[in-house]
């Protein structure tokens, strides 16, 4: 098969990553040669066993962490249940949990079902957003109460990039003797994360945000955290996940994790410019566009942009002749015609929410793609709006 990615101009990044080169490399010997179970105790699945405490080591330094606070999962989703309901069988006389509005699936879809399959036994707590997607934390001190067991908020949201005051959410948190979680999926790679100088508990990650393969991620457990296992099994993972470790991927992980500090600069540098330029090409060539979420408080690779009167699929397949791959909001809702909870929670308006798209870069684009976009952009808006009833150009 071939998928002819060379001729892709690709602005996806926060649903899914290119595999990086070193990542292939450094995980192929453990496709191949080096297939021992890490768990055997000869020297042939021993010498595997070792290559994932480094890889440990690896993402423990990403995180300013401890490498025994690092264990493995299949995903960011399997890490957010892990930690969410760890912590309500931790104390199951406290049936409250805090979140927010803009979350992920992973854990918007859970507490929805932790509240509706228990008989709403569990209380859920969804902090409102502003119009520019920010929390408002009197609010959510406000909303903390004795029988509050945890917190999940998100690092960043993955739709509009928007970055939440996680850390001092998470020192409020423990002056209440509340356990923190953070789905931190799109964060982590991106920003500096130190996790000796904040108050969270919980982290997820997952490999394939930040050119790892698919199918492995990261649920970081702070030192001393009480902690229930979500997959019970073997001894793995030191009895807090069982299964047989999936090796190249975590391997790949790891390498992954060392390129993503070496080019925290650039994504922060190169890679933001690139992001601004396409904002502002577009907002200032396409009428009636606007910025979702705030300006500055926001991954630098992301952007989300509303083109009124026209609908995001109708953007997307247009885009997708000029083989240009970006997203109408989280890929985990992709099937949906509903306009994206992320946008409704913060007020947009529905002639705007339903054609926003938001673009993810990487360090892998180029000048010379963002030019390519902002070539096409303003046809493919102004060729749909002639045919929508509702534009109408001299308002």
């Amino acid at each position: 098969m071939n998928c002819n990615s060379d001729k892709v101009i690709y602005m996806d990044n926060n649903a899914t990553t290119r595999i990086a080169p070193e990542v292939v490399d450094a995980m192929m010997p453990f496709l191949t040669d080096c297939y021992g179970n890490p768990s055997s105790m000869h020297t042939f699945g021993g010498q595997v066993g070792k290559a994932i405490e480094e890889a440990r080591g690896q993402i423990a330094a990403l995180l300013g962490a401890e490498p025994e606070e690092i264990v493995f999962t299949s995903c960011g989703t399997e890490s957010d249940s892990t930690a969410i309901l760890s912590a309500l069988q931790t104390w199951p006389e406290k049936r409250h949990v805090v979140t927010t509005r803009v979350e992920h699936p992973a854990v918007k879809n859970l507490c929805e079902n932790l509240a509706q399959l228990t008989g709403h036994k569990h209380r859920i707590t969804r902090l409102k957003v502003e119009r520019d997607g920010t929390l408002d934390l009197e609010e959510y001190r406000q909303a903390l109460t004795e029988d509050t067991a945890i917190v999940s908020v998100m690092w960043a949201n993955n739709e509009t990039g928007v970055i939440f005051p996680v850390e001092e959410m998470a020192a409020i948190a423990r002056e209440r003797d509340i356990l923190f979680h953070t789905d931190a999926v799109q964060a982590v790679g991106k920003i500096p994360i130190n996790m000796k100088d904040n108050a969270i508990d919980f982290l997820s990650l997952s490999g394939h945000k930040l050119h790892a393969p698919k199918g492995v991620g990261v649920l970081y457990i702070r030192k001393g955290t009480p902690f229930v296992p979500f997959i019970n099994g073997g001894h793995q993972e030191k009895g807090r996940r069982g299964g047989t470790e999936n090796v190249a991927s975590i391997i790949g992980l790891g390498r992954a994790c060392t390129l993503a500090g070496e080019k925290m600069e650039e994504e922060n540098t190169r890679v933001r410019a690139l992001r601004d330029k396409l904002e502002k090409g577009l907002l200032s060539s396409i009428p009636k566009s606007m910025l979702n979420g705030h300006p500055e408080k926001r991954l630098p690779n992301t952007t989300n942009i509303s083109f009124e009167f026209v609908e995001g699929e109708a953007i997307l397949l247009h885009m997708n002749e000029y083989n240009i791959c970006a997203s109408s909001g989280s890929a985990c809702t992709s099937g949906s015609l509903e306009p994206s909870h992320v946008l409704r929670a913060m007020g947009v308006p529905f002639t705007a929410a339903h054609g926003s798209i938001r673009f993810s870069l990487s360090i892998y684009n180029t000048e010379e793609e963002v030019d390519f976009v902002l070539d096409k952009m303003p046809g493919i808006i102004a060729g749909l709006r002639e045919m929508s009833p509702f534009w109408n150009p001299d308002e």
